[in-house]
C-alpha cells in the first residue's frame, strides 16, 4: 500500500481543514465511473481519498481535480491518492489507517471498484480462476472496505456515515455470458440489505447505485454493437458518467435520518426494461 497526499498549492491540510470538510474514499478512483465520482465530490468541497491499483491513474485523478479547480488558491478540497487492491485485506486495511490519519474522521465510502471478467465467454467455459478474480474484486472486496469503513464509522465522533455500493443493472437482470459479474452484483444487493439493517443503531446509512451505460472505457464496446438476449449485436445508447457522479452526490449529502436505499440510473433507451 502507498499513500501520496495531493493537494492544490495554498490548499488546507491539517487537522483543522479535517474538522471543517466531509471526507470520501472512492474505490476505483482512477478511471470511469470512481473518477467521475470522485471529481464531482472534490468540486463540492469534499475531501477525498482515491484509491485504486494503478497509482499513476489515480494522481491523474487527483491532477483533473486541481485543473478543474476555480477560485482562489486553496478553494479546491485535497485529494490522498492511495494504491491498493481492495480484494487484498492487508492492502484495504492499509487504506483506511491512511483516511484515518490523513483526515481523521470518514463520512463516506463509495465501493466502487469491480471488474467485468472475460467477456464473451460462454458459461462452461468460464475459468476458475478468471471467476475467482471477479468474485474477489466485486464481492469480497465490497465487504473488506464495507467492514473497515463500518468499524471506523461506527467508533467516530460524532458517530456515523454512509456507504453507497455500486451495484449496476446486473443486480436486477444479466447480460449473455456475464456469470460472474451478475453472481457478484446480485449479492452485492442482499450486502447492501444486511449493512442497512446492521447499520442502524450506529447511524450507519447503506444504499446502492444501479448504473445502465454510463458512458465510460467499460462500456465503449456498446458503441460498435454488443450481445443481445436474442444473439443479435445491438448498438446500445450511454449516457453521461457525470449524471451518475451527480447522483452519488445527492445521496451522499443526504442528512443520516435519510437515505435513497437503491437508485437506478440509466442511459434512457437502452435495452433494460424488457431486458434478460
Amino acid at each position: 500500500m502507498n499513500a501520496e497526499r495531493t493537494a492544490p498549492s495554498g490548499a488546507a491540510t491539517g487537522p483543522a481543514h479535517a474538522e471543517k470538510a466531509r471526507t470520501a474514499v472512492v474505490t476505483g478512483a482512477g478511471s470511469g465511473i470512481g473518477r467521475a465520482v470522485a471529481l464531482e465530490l472534490l468540486r463540492a468541497g469534499w475531501s477525498v481519498a482515491l484509491a485504486g491499483r494503478r497509482e499513476e491513474t489515480l494522481r491523474e485523478t487527483a491532477a483533473l481535480a486541481a485543473a478543474a479547480a476555480s477560485g482562489p488558491p486553496g478553494a479546491a478540497a485535497p485529494a490522498l491518492c492511495v494504491r491498493a487492491d481492495v480484494a487484498v485485506p492487508d492492502d484495504v486495511a492499509a487504506l483506511f489507517a491512511a483516511v484515518r490519519d490523513r483526515f481523521g474522521r470518514l463520512d463516506l465510502l463509495f465501493n466502487n471498484a469491480g471488474t467485468f471478467g472475460p467477456g464473451g465467454v460462454p458459461f462452461e467455459e468460464l475459468p476458475y480462476d478468471a471467476w475467482r478474480h471477479v468474485v474477489d474484486t466485486n464481492l469480497h472486496g465490497a465487504f473488506l472496505c464495507a467492514q473497515e469503513a463500518y468499524r471506523q464509522m461506527k467508533e467516530q465522533d460524532p458517530r456515523g456515515g454512509r456507504i453507497i455500493n455500486n451495484g449496476s443493472v446486473s443486480a436486477h437482470v444479466p447480460r449473455p455470458h456475464s456469470v460472474a459479474y451478475t453472481a457478484t452484483k446480485h449479492a452485492l444487493t442482499g450486502l447492501t440489505k444486511s449493512l442497512s439493517l446492521d447499520g442502524r443503531p450506529h447511524r450507519i446509512a447503506v444504499s446502492q447505485i444501479d448504473i445502465g451505460n454510463a458512458a465510460t472505457d467499460m462500456t465503449e464496446r456498446m458503441r460498435s454493437g454488443i450481445l443481445q438476449a436474442n444473439g443479435e449485436l445491438a448498438v446500445e445508447p450511454v449516457m453521461d458518467v457525470a449524471d451518475v457522479a451527480r447522483t452519488v452526490r445527492h445521496m451522499a449529502e443526504l442528512p443520516l435520518e435519510a437515505n435513497v436505499q437503491f437508485a437506478t440510473v440509466v442511459a434512457t433507451a437502452m435495452p433494460y426494461i424488457g431486458r434478460g
